[in-house]
């Protein structure tokens, strides 16, 4: 398994993290999607997804593009088991680009959460909070 940069895999909790660094920009959403995807694929079992968006410094990316991206994971994950992508956010630009990726994938196997505090996010994910720290 070949991960992009800032994406670790806990096998035991079935659980891929992803902490991007600099700059959040359509090249690593897709980098991430892609990657995501192929384990979707690949694996018998589905897996939760946690993001931290704590060590981004900037985040370069357009509503359409979420929009799209969503609209994307939505029909590529339609007929799947359910999963949980918990993002823990510190920005409110972040916010802002995960609060249309809730809204389009409502309703979806993809079960989308927002949290601003890591209690909150390892308790609905249902794993320990170190897991969640870096």
């Amino acid at each position: 398994m070949q991960f992009p940069p800032g994406v670790s895999f806990d096998q035991e909790l079935r659980l891929i993290i992803f902490r991007p660094l600099g700059i959040f920009d359509a090249k690593m959403v897709a980098e991430v999607v892609q990657f995501l995807e192929t384990e979707e694929d690949r694996l018998d079992h589905p897996f939760n997804r946690f993001t931290d968006t704590s060590k981004m410094d900037a985040v370069d990316l357009d509503e359409r593009f979420i929009y799209r991206i969503a609209l994307h994971r939505r029909r590529f994950y339609d007929g799947r088991p359910p999963v949980k992508s918990a993002f823990y956010i510190t920005s409110s630009a972040a916010g802002h680009y995960i609060r249309i990726h809730a809204v389009v994938t409502e309703h979806s196997p993809l079960k989308v959460k927002m949290f601003r505090e890591l209690d909150y996010a390892a308790e609905w994910l249902d794993v320990p909070r170190s897991v969640l720290e870096e």
